[in-house]
């Protein structure tokens, strides 16, 4: 939990870059590709983490530059790359500019219950990182390079001079 706005902005800007080195990896065709026949597309996923920062963050107050919840998905990795970079900068520029970190008490209606807004900081950060872990496992089966972010990935182990790690 944040305790002040810079805490929140110092993990949410290592949270950014490691979700653009994702979102970098992205390929049009890899945009379709799904675990299961009913389950989202990897495209899907990744418009998912775009959406819900202007979706979240407005149920505080904030005004976050994003695509709306019912926006198609883009068929282009490059279009939702860009769209997540402004919406997660827009986030962190709202915060700064907006809040105190008394702030950060304040309580909002978080789908019907009252939440601190360091409490949907929180959220907003790990709902991020959960659905980036998934993105990962679909990049694998998309054939596409995953690269590490909270260390190596398999095919990094190499540039440390080490076998990869099974």
């Amino acid at each position: 939990m944040y305790r002040k706005i810079d805490d929140f902005l110092d993990g949410w800007a290592y949270e950014i870059e490691a979700t653009l080195k994702v979102y970098r990896q992205l390929t049009d065709e890899s945009l379709e590709q799904r675990v299961t026949a009913e389950g989202r597309t990897l495209g899907r996923v990744a418009w998912h983490i775009v959406q819900t920062l202007p979706e979240m963050g407005g149920r505080t107050g904030l005004e976050i530059t994003g695509p709306g919840e019912t926006d198609p998905v883009p068929d282009s990795a490059a279009e939702i790359t860009e769209r997540f970079e402004e919406a997660a900068n827009s986030l962190s520029d709202e915060v700064r500019s907006t809040w105190t970190d008394e702030d950060l008490d304040v309580e909002d209606e978080m789908y019907g219950e009252m939440w601190t807004r360091r409490a949907s900081l929180s959220a907003i950060l790990h709902h991020q990182t959960h659905h980036r872990g998934q993105m990962t496992v679909l990049m694998r089966q998309a054939g596409l390079k995953v690269p590490g972010v909270y260390g190596p990935a398999k095919e990094e182990w190499e540039a440390y001079g080490m076998p990869p790690q099974d």
